[in-house]
């Protein structure tokens, strides 16, 4: 059974900084795309940012370009999303995902999904 653990949520002021982490039990990590998604209130759920299962290219949401860094650790398993600057449209439940996925920022792509952690910007 896959399972998904994040964490790193919180409430944070904006313009500062948060680091999310995701690590993955029951699938063979290393051959699977991995992303995040945000799910503000009463919006729906949207990309933030992806790589692929070799790691290398990071893929990014034009609103977090620049901001937001993803990476990967193949060997010890999470994947992070490092999050500066926040800002106060930041606030969402994000989430993390898993797939092997033609189109990245596809959210129905995607096969597996954490349970989310929840980010808040304070303005």
């Amino acid at each position: 059974q896959v399972h998904f653990e994040e964490s790193g949520g919180g409430l944070v002021q904006a313009g500062g900084s948060l680091r999310l982490s995701c690590a993955a039990s029951g699938l063979t990590f290393s051959t699977y795309d991995m992303a995040w998604f945000r799910q503000a209130p009463g919006k729906e759920r949207e990309f933030v940012a992806a790589v692929r299962w070799s790691g290398g290219r990071t893929y990014y949401a034009d609103s977090v370009k620049g901001r937001f860094t993803m990476s990967r650790d193949n060997v010890k398993n999470p994947v992070y999303l490092q999050m500066n600057s926040l800002k106060y449209e930041g606030t969402a439940v994000y989430y993390c995902a898993a797939g092997r996925v033609r189109l990245l920022a596809v959210r129905e792509r995607y096969d597996y999904w954490g349970q989310g952690t929840q980010v808040t910007v304070s303005s």
